[in-house]
């Protein structure tokens, strides 16, 4: 059954823990359709939303493969906006650059990620929704010189006729993690009557939101979480080698007390290896991770309502795959104003 408040319908592709999911319910919106592949992420995901939204795994409409031959698209519930994070590893510059160590494809060629951009362009050619939300990391906007985004650009735009706006936004802005990812919005000129300039994709929070300092967040007294001798011996070489030759990587520690406005680097889903972007000084011990909670309050997440049903390991790795989730739903904000305003409808 709908709930009275929900305005409009959506759907939830590369879905991972559903943080698309939390912005759209908060903003009115109903989810019809949800896919992840990944086997771990889709029993946080079901655990978390089983209530929220239990037609789409009452009905058969949380799907694992979205390439998968069988299914049809034009069997997708009906909906008014498309939603997908979709793979950003083959354009990250972290992935970029592993690849062409391994000497692997990356971008478009890459044919087990890059290509699902194409099975967006599909479900939207078919089910010709009013909107869509899509997020990328911020190195898709420069990947093979501009060539991979000028083809997506092209795609909603010249191809499906789509009003498209696009946007750099820093999580850092709602959250104390430095996260840079592209926001892509698009709207139907068929069925919503807009301009692009109409297009707020927000950079910042407005003048209501509470940030929440990282000081807030990390706990002074932890057990379990303190890296091995073998782990915290590696990061030092490593961390002393990419200084020597000036490139700047390396691990990134917070020193306690936390001062006011202090910002960690970008959690990766590779957290759970060595913790490297995001350490704790432990003064006379080694450093340590984040905790579950602490990861998942700087990508927004509240843990007194999100649950986690995985190992550690597991858990780091969806954190660290998923969303800013107030940065998300600042964007939802604004399109679900654009949605239900009857003035626009054509």
């Amino acid at each position: 059954m709908k709930d009275n408040n929900q305005y409009f319908n959506f759907i939830d592709l590369f879905a991972g823990i559903g943080g698309f999911h939390l912005a759209m319910h908060e903003n009115g919106g109903q989810c019809v359709f949800a896919s992840e592949i990944d086997k771990y992420a889709r029993q946080t995901y079901k655990l978390n939303f089983e209530d929220i939204s239990p037609e789409i795994f009452e009905n058969g409409n949380f799907n694992s493969d979205i390439t998968d031959p069988e299914l049809d698209y034009n069997k997708i519930p009906d909906f008014d906006v498309l939603c997908a994070g979709f793979p950003c590893q083959p354009f990250s510059l972290a992935g970029v650059s592993k690849k062409n160590s391994l000497g692997r494809k990356h971008g478009f060629e890459d044919e087990t990620q890059g290509t699902l951009f194409f099975e967006i362009k599909e479900i939207l050619r078919i089910k010709r929704p009013k909107a869509f939300f899509l997020e990328n990391v911020k190195n898709l906007v420069s990947h093979d010189t501009g060539n991979t985004f000028k083809i997506i650009r092209d795609t909603l735009e010249e191809q499906l006729g789509y009003i498209v706006n696009w946007e750099i936004v820093n999580g850092g802005n709602w959250v104390p993690q430095h996260r840079e990812r592209i926001f892509i919005i698009g709207y139907d000129p068929k069925q919503i009557s807009i301009e692009k300039q109409e297009i707020i994709i927000p950079k910042e929070p407005n003048n209501g939101y509470v940030y929440p300092e990282l000081k807030s967040i990390i706990k002074k007294k932890v057990d379990g979480f303190t890296l091995g001798p073998g782990t915290w011996t590696t990061l030092k070489r490593h961390k002393a080698h990419h200084a020597k030759v000036g490139n700047g990587f390396g691990y990134g520690i917070h020193k306690l007390p936390i001062k006011k406005g202090a910002v960690t680097r970008t959690i990766s889903a590779r957290y759970h290896k060595d913790g490297a972007e995001i350490l704790i000084d432990q003064k006379d011990d080694r450093p340590r991770r984040l905790t579950i909670d602490e990861a998942m309050q700087i990508q927004g997440y509240d843990p007194a309502k999100f649950v986690f049903p995985v190992s550690n390991t597991q858990a780091y790795k969806q954190i660290g795959n998923s969303v800013v989730v107030p940065a998300i739903t600042a964007t939802v904000h604004e399109i679900s104003k654009i949605l239900t305003d009857s003035t626009r409808w054509l």
